[in-house]
């Protein structure tokens, strides 16, 4: 890529010097660059062309004019290394504007670092993604369930920047490896963002709802164990994404806002288990009912690392297929601190079905009229204290959980207690460079009825 950088900056010089622009003051555009381009290829066309002539007439000058085979097989040689550094500085510029450099992975407008790429580049495509694979062994309550391994998922990345304001942004996730063993093929995200104002921003499509930590970012680097926490899979359904559009940016100094209108859950997909099952994904979407989201996240730059939010769901449900009012609510706050080594996390999420007992009717089982769940989990990376200035992270950690998916019972039915659940988990995460983690851990799980399974899980992941 250097040459190429060379002869970019090169042309642009030429290009701007006749307004008296220099081409270090400003980065070029994608028009400009491609003019650069096109000069470049005249040049080489010219080059090429007068490098065949030359090796026509070799001999017959050298006769004509005296001169040696041996001098004029220079000029030939030295010619022929022009066209060739030419040819590439050419197709170093145009890969540049398709493929461009990596930059260094970081979270942007609040999604995960592999899925912000898109965000760093300075024109053209972007290719990110992460993956997960891990072993299953249970210990203790096992029943009649069997020991697993799974390729949890495999995920790309591909968001494309058309100019400093309009960005595409995609997620393309295949699940449990193959669609005949009961797995999947799923767009996860696909939206554009029209970038406007720090202040204001819009974007449109599939999107994530912007609710909890592991809705927005969910690439295995950037949470604790093989599982991801059951509170933010039961209380809050991740990873769960809607079809809509909204607004997004940064009120203040280190306070921002996210706000969309979205197509609304399911009722028909709820269970005793929760409102996982009423998720649309973006195929064929129930759009009676809408629903609106909004999130504040507040970062104060007084205290490194700390993060303060809160986020609220609200819609009906129905759509058209209940006889009821099934307005679903679901409010969290989160809290998240990361200090020289040491970091944690807590959650709270609670939620709210109306006409429960019309739906539970319908569904033939308990459906909660309300839901809650909360976990805490702190850890430390312990290698710097072993290995000073190692660039590696090893971090035990602890996790605690409480959720109940069926908090109140509506008038008439009868509360699942095997859906009161507390879980304990201890493990660590292990990442010999930071795009690479590997997981080791023990989730113990109790329910107020009947038994659930604990497990020993071994795993890793990657993003890049």
């Amino acid at each position: 890529m250097y040459i190429g950088k060379q002869s970019l900056l090169l042309g642009l010089a030429l290009v701007l010097g006749s307004n008296g622009a220099s081409a270090v003051d400003r980065k070029p555009t994608m028009e400009e660059m491609w003019a650069i381009i096109e000069a470049q290829q005249v040049q080489l066309d010219t080059m090429k062309k007068t490098l065949e002539q030359a090796k026509d007439v070799v001999k017959p000058a050298s006769k004509e004019m005296g001169e040696s085979q041996e001098q004029t097989e220079v000029k030939v040689r030295e010619l022929e290394h022009k066209t060739n550094v030419l040819t590439d500085a050419v197709e170093s510029m145009r890969t540049a504007l398709v493929l461009p450099e990596e930059k260094e992975l970081k979270s942007t407008y609040g999604l995960g670092p592999a899925a912000s790429k898109v965000y760093q580049v300075d024109q053209g495509l972007s290719i990110g993604g992460y993956g997960e694979i891990n072993y299953q062994a249970l210990v203790a309550d096992k029943g009649s369930k069997h020991d697993n391994a799974d390729l949890e998922r495999f995920v790309l990345y591909l968001g494309y920047k058309f100019n400093d304001w309009l960005i595409l942004n995609s997620e393309l996730e295949i699940e449990h490896s193959s669609t005949s063993k009961g797995g999947s093929v799923s767009m996860e995200m696909m939206s554009l963002d029209f970038l406007i104002d720090p202040l204001f921003n819009v974007r449109a499509g599939l999107m994530l709802t912007p609710m909890g930590f592991v809705n927005l970012i969910h690439e295995p680097p950037f949470y604790f164990g093989n599982n991801r926490p059951e509170v933010e899979r039961r209380i809050i359904p991740s990873t769960w994404r809607n079809i809509g559009g909204g607004l997004f940016g940064e009120i203040i100094p280190d306070l921002t806002y996210t706000t969309y209108a979205m197509s609304g859950l399911r009722a028909t997909g709820f269970s005793s288990s929760g409102v996982r099952g009423g998720r649309q994904k973006g195929s064929k979407v129930f759009a009676e009912d809408w629903a609106f989201v909004g999130r504040l996240d507040y970062t104060p730059s007084v205290v490194p690392g700390l993060v303060l939010g809160a986020s609220s769901y609200v819609g009906n449900s129905g759509q058209g297929e209940v006889d009821g009012n099934v307005l679903t609510q679901i409010y969290e706050a989160h809290v998240e601190w990361k200090y020289y080594g040491f970091e944690t996390r807590v959650l709270g999420s609670w939620g709210h079905i109306g006409d429960a007992a019309t739906l539970s009717a319908l569904q033939g089982e308990t459906i909660g009229s309300s839901n809650y769940g909360v976990y805490a989990e702190v850890a430390y990376d312990i290698l710097p204290l072993i290995f000073s200035g190692t660039s590696q992270y090893l971090a035990p950690f602890f996790r605690y959980e409480k959720f109940d998916t069926i908090a109140t019972a509506p008038t008439g039915y009868v509360d699942d207690l095997s859906y009161d659940q507390d879980i304990f988990q201890v493990g660590f995460n292990y990442k010999p460079i930071p795009e690479v983690v590997i997981k080791l851990d023990y989730r113990n799980r109790n329910a107020k009825q009947g038994t659930v399974p604990d497990e020993v899980n071994i795993g890793f992941g990657f993003i890049f």
